[in-house]
């Protein structure tokens, strides 16, 4: 359930926001009109498929997270912007045999607290720093999809002792904006515009995240649409709209250079995402992921043919075999 905003589906190749968002404008769908149910999103969606956990780190912060397998390395999955642990459901069962494999809904998302929280890049770092500290984890790899690649790197900056190694999928932060390119990006959505998303617009929003949509996705677009009935469907909308400003707020393509843990980079050869066909038409997804492997100091690069932006999803057993191998 990763959705970005392009342009009103009659421009599709405009995309004004950067490649990790999933929610389409609503100006070319009347609005969708659905009514509240009084229970909390964490109750509208399924189970996992793994044993799942709850770990509060602070008085009204509890953290989601499933844990699985067992091994001498631990693997932190780390989902991207409105998304949730689902989006590693090709991932877990295949690692979760030689690793010990944990995945969290970040504050705000799935099955996670809901609340007014920053949204920064800085917050979700110290937010699994916490998560790691609390578990006790040892020898770690953050693994970061979009905006979980830019949390990871955040993290290992801020806390280099916390993780061993990063895994970054089609990681935020690689892809540069100007401050009047990064205001452009900020002004084209809001809190509302998320709420009242149509259903057309939700499911056009998942096919824009792959090179060719895996039947499974159906399971996300209908948990995202029992979401928008929730009664704090509001305060996940402010997260997004939070998180988006925090990309934005926190680069990271300065400071890659800083970064001393080896570096897997994983990018889909088809990424609609990324670069951002609107502002930057002269980039190419595979320029994008050289210019940020360039700049770290322990770094490999792989792009997998015929996947988009969930490379780790459609290209799954590629790219499991790719991580088992990167940390082993």
């Amino acid at each position: 359930m990763t959705f970005f905003f392009p342009f009103p589906m009659k421009h599709p190749t405009l995309h004004l926001l950067p490649a990790l968002i999933l929610l389409l404008l609503t100006a070319s769908f009347p609005a969708m009109s659905l009514p509240t149910q009084t229970e909390p999103i964490r109750q509208v969606i399924g189970p996992y498929g793994f044993p799942e956990h709850r770990v509060a780190l602070a008085d009204s912060l509890e953290i989601a997270y499933v844990d699985a397998g067992k091994g001498s390395s631990t693997l932190i999955f780390i989902h991207g912007l409105s998304s949730y642990v689902r989006a590693w459901e090709r991932t877990l069962p295949e690692l979760s045999r030689s690793s010990r494999c944990l995945a969290l809904d970040l504050p705000g998302y799935g099955k996670s607290s809901k609340g007014h929280y920053p949204g920064t890049m800085e917050f979700y770092a110290e937010v699994i720093h916490l998560f790691i500290q609390r578990l006790h984890l040892r020898n770690v790899t953050l693994v970061g999809h979009s905006m979980g690649g830019q949390i990871a790197v955040t993290l290992a900056l801020k806390y280099p002792d916390d993780a061993q190694k990063l895994v970054l999928t089609s990681p935020a932060g690689f892809e540069t904006f100007t401050a009047p390119e990064r205001e452009q990006l900020r002004a084209f959505y809001t809190v509302a515009s998320i709420e009242h998303t149509p259903e057309a617009q939700v499911r056009a929003n998942h096919k824009y995240n792959f090179f060719r949509m895996p039947p499974a996705v159906d399971l996300w677009i209908t948990e995202r649409l029992r979401m928008m009935q929730c009664d704090d469907f509001g305060l996940y909308a402010l997260t997004v709209v939070r998180s988006m400003a925090g990309m934005l707020d926190g680069p990271i393509f300065e400071r890659l250079p800083q970064v001393q843990q080896p570096t897997l980079v994983v990018f889909g050869a088809e990424d609609f995402l990324i670069p951002n066909r609107a502002l930057h038409p002269q980039l190419t997804t595979a320029q994008v992921a050289a210019a940020g492997v360039a700049r770290l100091p322990h770094a490999q690069q792989v792009l997998l043919p015929e996947a988009g932006h969930f490379a780790h999803y459609e290209q799954a057993a590629e790219f499991n075999k790719l991580v088992a191998a990167f940390v082993k």
